[in-house]
């Protein structure tokens, strides 16, 4: 699994069976998504190696948890994020895949911030706010 930005993350196929894909409507992954929620994967943080520079920014989520955030610096795509938290899992961004179809939402999160005309697949579990994090 990799992405097409010149700062690739990948993941190894071997934690397939322990990715967890959430669509977050959090006010900071409607920034990241261009005012949409974003498609986020959980891996565990010693599978995921990149390649190429990769800048970060902090700050604190809604969830009051701090976060490092991991961009592109050539091209500006957003690609993983890192909670403080929950520092053994880094959550890559969907849309910076090869193929982000293969990997669409199993849980929608931070339903209560999405704006007004968000769709929300009626046929996956939604939460007002943060769900317990995975292990």
């Amino acid at each position: 699994m990799k992405a097409d930005a010149c700062a690739v993350p990948s993941a190894s196929g071997s934690t397939r069976n322990r990715w967890r894909r959430r669509q977050c409507w959090c006010r900071l992954c409607q920034y990241l998504g261009g005012g949409s929620g974003t498609v986020n994967i959980c891996f565990p943080s010693e599978h995921v190696v990149t390649t190429g520079e990769v800048r970060w920014h902090d700050s604190v989520a809604d969830s009051g948890n701090a976060m490092k955030r991991g961009f592109c610096p050539t091209c500006g795509t957003p690609l993983f994020s890192l909670a403080e938290s929950r520092s053994h899992l880094t959550f890559i961004r969907a849309g910076a895949l090869d193929d982000p179809a293969l990997l669409g939402p199993q849980a929608i999160i931070w339903t209560d911030a999405a704006p007004a005309w968000a769709h929300h697949d009626p046929d996956l579990p939604h939460y007002p706010a943060q769900i317990p994090p995975v292990a």
